[in-house]
């Protein structure tokens, strides 16, 4: 094999940081290169990103990652992208620049925008045609927030709006394309998942014009030339865009019903393939576009669920109760059990199946000898405790037994919390060899989209390091999952509670 196009680069530009990542013709990650950037808290519930901080971040790991190789441009074959979904901003097409900061997918400035939407009879409409909710969660209201007090009178013909997706294609190309993939339009409240277009009736009751929003295309497309001779000197396709946790979907293979995956991230994401027919979403699930390859959609069911690791972020940054993970992972073996404390991580609200954006964070159950300790263990279990509440829901809903939990993540590293994931859904949890599903799954749709691989051969790329099976009696799994259930309702409790004051 020649020195040329031996790699797949892809972006993974996430909530809490973006790497950069090389994958070889064997479908191997081979080299990776991160770096963070800002979480900006303007006020109670409000999270952003500065849009120029995270194009110059892709930048920065674009060129590491190479660095870190030792590998010129000439071996790279195509650029592919993944991405935080949700996260909204718009931008000046004549200058360039963004309006503002981008809106992130945890923020809750338009939670009232939703709830006069809904008052309006809105919300059957758009579950009907997007398969989601209306919540602050998703794009559409944050995007009418910004146009409303952002966009400082900038005609609206000028004005794009995109998800980071589009953003980060726009700047890659030199402003020449405006695009985005279905996955990724389908969490905006704006796509309509059954006609796989832009639904006119609600970018007009949602007050958007259609003119800016992006093209949509299959996962697979290629969508462009890069126009950033710093980084290639000569231009690169980009092909292989998709949102990160139908990614780490792709990635993992699960492409027959039954089969689930977990994102272990800032926020978890499970999802369940559902076949070629988008599946009614209900009880605080959504339907979701699993991907689009070929001009052909796939979907899946979809349970978010908004704190996971960041709930262990709160607990290491704000109350400085350790400093690294090893750190946490001694203090909480050193423990049975929390002695009956949970944590509710609902810091920006609450997911799937409750839906509630109002909803605050709450540590319950504690006494006179609870410590650090179990304080940290209450915070690792509630990751565990949401993700299995998600996948009996995704079970229940599509009728699928579910077959086995796939996870990815940072989190998923931590031994004490994958064998007690696996103890309360009494089914086996798998990691992969691979810790970058998101990256991995969009390389594999920017390798269909050049011929390096087919379907059949993708399936044969899953490689399992580590299976946990379930080791845990029945009448303990159901005393704490009744213990958390009795913990959630209390916050529930409490937020009906001040909205009635």
């Amino acid at each position: 094999m020649s020195g040329l196009d031996r790699y797949l680069l892809t972006v993974d530009q996430s909530t809490a940081g973006t790497k950069a990542v090389l994958t070889d013709r064997e479908g191997r990650i081979r080299h990776r290169c991160s770096l963070g950037h800002r979480q900006i808290y303007p006020q109670d519930g409000w999270v952003e990103h500065d849009p120029l901080e995270l194009y110059d971040n892709v930048k920065g790991v674009i060129r590491g990652v190479m660095e870190q190789a030792g590998i010129g441009p000439n071996e790279v074959a195509a650029l592919t992208i993944t991405n935080q979904r949700e996260t909204a901003l718009l931008w000046d097409r004549e200058t360039g620049l963004p309006v503002g900061n981008a809106i992130v997918w945890q923020c809750r400035r338009s939670a009232g925008w939703c709830e006069r939407m809904k008052r309006e009879g809105l919300e059957p409409l758009v579950a009907s045609k997007t398969g989601l909710p209306l919540d602050p969660y998703f794009s559409a209201g944050k995007w009418r927030w910004l146009l409303d007090h952002a966009a400082g009178g900038i005609p609206a013909e000028r004005l794009a709006a995109g998800t980071v997706d589009s953003w980060l294609i726009w700047k890659l190309t030199g402003g020449s394309v405006h695009a985005t993939d279905y996955t990724n339009a389908s969490r905006t409240q704006l796509f309509n998942i059954h006609t796989l277009m832009w639904d006119e009736e609600l970018a007009e009751r949602f007050g958007i014009p259609l003119s800016m929003l992006p093209e949509a295309r299959d996962s697979n497309s290629l969508y462009g030339m890069t126009d950033e001779p710093e980084l290639f000197p000569v231009p690169k396709p980009i092909a292989g865009v998709i949102g990160d946790s139908q990614a780490a979907l792709f990635g993992q293979q699960c492409t027959l019903p039954g089969m689930a995956k977990g994102t272990y991230g800032t926020g978890t994401s499970v999802l369940m393939y559902a076949g070629d027919k988008p599946v009614q979403a209900n009880q605080g699930l959504v339907a979701a576009i699993a991907w689009s390859i070929d001009g052909k959609a796939e979907y899946a069911l979809e349970g978010v669920i908004r704190s996971t690791g960041d709930c262990l972020n709160w607990v290491r940054n704000e109350l400085g109760l350790f400093s690294d993970y090893s750190e946490l992972e001694t203090a909480v073996a050193e423990i049975a059990d929390t002695g009956g404390v949970y944590l509710v991580p609902a810091f920006v609200g609450l997911g799937a199946p409750h839906w509630n954006a109002r909803a605050r964070a709450a540590v319950i159950g504690l006494n006179r000898s609870s410590d650090r300790r179990h304080l940290l263990r209450a915070a690792l279990e509630s990751i565990a405790f949401q993700v299995a509440d998600a996948v009996r829901l995704l079970s229940a809903e599509t009728g699928e037994p579910l077959r086995e939990l796939r996870v990815d993540g940072g989190a998923t590293a931590n031994e004490l919390l994958m064998r007690f994931q696996a103890d309360l859904l009494d089914a086996e949890v798998v990691r992969s060899d691979a810790a970058e599903l998101s990256a991995l799954g969009s390389a594999y749709m920017g390798g269909l989209a050049l011929g390096w691989w087919d379907r059949e051969k993708l399936f044969s790329f899953y490689r399992k390091v580590k299976v946990y099976s379930p080791n845990m009696a029945k009448d303990t799994r159901e005393r704490l999952i009744r213990g958390w259930q009795a913990a959630v309702k209390a916050v529930l409790v409490a937020e009906e509670t001040s909205r009635d004051d």
